[in-house]
């Protein structure tokens, strides 16, 4: 018999679901039943991109879904709307979900284990009587910084509507990256008509953080021991990437993965493959991508690059077909990959990423030197940990006059990150810090313990 019944709910973004997704998976194996819980559009991807048929290849985790509150044909990258309309529309949906999974004879649901993100989903779970856990999916640094809102804005430095009073680099405390008052993550996540949803959803999940018993993060204590010192309350039980034979488990992703592609890495160097990822949200405009794919062919280095469907739009075709004649052998295109197995892969050397968290945790897990294109939200923070506090790479540079990363840029910073000893010495050491952590002893490893007591009660 499951130890109990346990709900989730991630974010409705794949930075989001992945991490909740392989948390799942540990909680299954620790006896629980899980229920996972995405919006119907994201239920749907799932679902198409799982490498097994059906719900089966999910391991023993239950898949469910409710509306998210937008028309089919809405747009789910305006952040602001989607924000709107599931802060306004879930909140019914998930409550009713519950009552049609006892009514089916499904074990009543005892915790939920919800996205700090849909901080709306406690007040939902205290109301039927589901306690309730905290999950922050990214940096504990961004939590930190979030939860000093009021302070923030008594010391003058933002105003009540959370815009910057002062133009300064921000520092919380010793080991806590710096961060520049105009890269703060309600500010630059959508347009500025859209900051005050934003900015209100981060305030509300402030407050509504009181309603849960624990609050669990997917990091580990030496990736982050400022943001802990300052904060203690928040479990690090990361990183949460599965391994060894989990690492064929499926983790939610919202497209196919292209596994051809471990074996071109088979075939090439050690430590020789540029690896480049830019997550589910980014979008370059045809120049800057341009820019980065010949960046990539200046290096004259074997490269990896996922290149989603729409991460680009008006692209010249004659270009891209020239482009892709010239780097056929020495470069691979893809539009999805199994980045898991491809940071671990030995031919990989250095990892071009938008700093997304996963993908940060990811990189430290595998020792891997990173260089930094963040895109939005917390992105910038955590390029700040790369550059300034684990020193594990560098970031690119726009240019002053237009904003654009040139080729020779890219092509010189690549060339830093893959050759220099220190980043890879470091990079190694973060490696064996993350492996410490969740070993029997570590500190994960006994804050995951607390926090499957907790569930088991």
């Amino acid at each position: 018999m499951a130890k109990g019944h346990i709900m989730v709910l991630p974010f409705p973004a794949q930075g989001h679901v992945v991490p909740l997704m392989e948390l799942s998976h540990r909680l299954v194996n620790h006896g629980f039943e899980v229920t996972f819980v995405n919006t119907e559009v994201n239920h749907a991807l799932v679902l198409a991109a799982l490498p097994t048929s059906g719900p089966d290849g999910l391991h023993g985790i239950h898949l469910a879904s409710i509306p998210d509150g937008l028309a089919d044909d809405q747009d789910r990258k305006d952040l602001s709307k989607l924000i709107d309309a599931f802060s306004t529309h879930m909140s019914a949906h998930l409550e009713k979900l519950v009552g049609e999974m006892e009514a089916a004879g499904r074990p009543r649901v005892k915790w939920l284990v919800g996205d700090l993100n849909m901080g709306w989903s406690f007040e939902v779970a205290v109301k039927l009587g589901i306690r309730v856990c905290s999950f922050w999916p990214v940096s504990a640094a961004c939590l930190a910084i979030m939860l000093n809102i009021p302070d923030l804005i008594q010391d003058g430095v933002l105003n009540h509507k959370g815009w910057p009073e002062r133009e300064e680099t921000l520092q919380l405390g010793p080991g806590v990256p710096p961060l520049h008052t105009s890269l703060l993550s309600w500010n630059n996540t959508v347009a500025p008509a859209g900051q005050p949803t934003i900015f209100q959803l981060v305030c509300q999940n402030n407050r509504l953080n009181d309603l849960a018993e624990i609050v669990v993060c997917n990091s580990f204590q030496e990736a982050e021991a400022g943001a802990f010192k300052l904060f203690p309350g928040i479990l690090p039980i990361g990183p949460l990437l599965v391994d060894g034979g989990e690492s064929q488990k499926p983790v939610g992703n919202f497209l196919p993965e292209d596994t051809a592609c471990l074996q071109w890495l088979d075939a090439r160097p050690r430590r020789s493959v540029v690896y480049v990822a830019f997550g589910t949200f980014a979008v370059l405009d045809p120049r800057q991508f341009q820019e980065l794919a010949e960046g990539l062919e200046l290096t004259g280095r074997p490269f990896l690059w996922a290149v989603r469907p729409d991460f680009t739009t008006g692209l010249d075709k004659a270009w891209l077909h020239d482009f892709q004649q010239r780097v056929t052998g020495t470069g691979m295109i893809v539009s999805w990959c199994p980045q898991r197995q491809v940071l671990a892969h030995p031919a990989v050397g250095c990892f071009l990423s938008h700093c997304g968290w996963n993908s940060m945790m990811e990189a430290a897990t595998n020792g891997m030197p990173v260089l930094c294109w963040p895109y939005f939200c917390e992105q910038f923070l955590h390029r700040g940990y790369i550059t300034d506090v684990w020193r594990t790479g560098l970031a690119v540079s726009p240019a002053a006059a237009d904003g654009v990363v040139t080729k020779e840029e890219v092509r010189s910073k690549v060339d830093k990150v893959i050759t220099d000893q220190g980043f890879k010495e470091r990079a190694r050491w973060f490696k064996d810090a993350a492996s410490r952590c969740i070993a029997k002893g570590g500190s994960s490893q006994h804050n995951f313990t607390t926090f499957v007591d907790l569930l088991s009660k």
